[in-house]
């Protein structure tokens, strides 16, 4: 695999960031965040409202935590907006220096961390993966068209009328 010689100091939020993302609304259930991530192959799941505001990240690891191991019912009890109650909500903007970003995921103890517009409204995700990607020379991520353009995919569940033998 080719490696490329980046300056990290000089690499921004933008440069790294991944711009196709799945996200969830925060009245969703964590069952479905959970069906959502194992689906699409990701371990986060920004939560963003209908206007595309950010609310915070939802990870793997948060949905396992709150699991206590029952049936679906128990990880259906609250919707995922409430899951991230307790939780530390960093995000960065599309400027951030690569290394402020790295020192703001070490700060919130956090391995993802959303970027954001001024208005809040999410423009793309850095994850650990992401960091680690450019250190080891690997070329960021390509953008979507000429400038930030997120693709952002909010997945609805599909519910088969009762008798359709579905």
């Amino acid at each position: 695999m080719t490696t490329y010689r980046y300056d990290v100091e000089r690499l921004t939020a933008g440069d790294v960031m991944s711009r196709v993302l799945v996200t969830v609304e925060p009245t969703e259930s964590p069952l479905l965040a959970w069906e959502l991530m194992r689906r699409s192959e990701v371990r986060h799941l920004p939560v963003v409202d209908r206007e595309g505001k950010v609310e915070g990240v939802l990870s793997r690891e948060m949905l396992a935590a709150r699991w206590g191991g029952g049936g679906p019912d128990e990880l259906n009890r609250r919707p995922v907006g409430e899951l991230l109650a307790l939780e530390r909500r960093p995000r960065v903007c599309v400027d951030t220096p690569v290394p402020q970003v790295a020192a703001t995921m070490l700060d919130a103890h956090c391995d993802a961390v959303p970027v954001v517009a001024e208005d809040g409204t999410l423009l793309g995700l850095i994850t650990s993966v992401d960091l680690l990607a450019v250190l080891a020379g690997r070329p960021p991520k390509e953008r979507v068209g000429p400038d930030i353009t997120p693709a952002l995919f909010r997945m609805e569940p599909v519910l088969h009328p009762p008798g359709s033998g579905r």
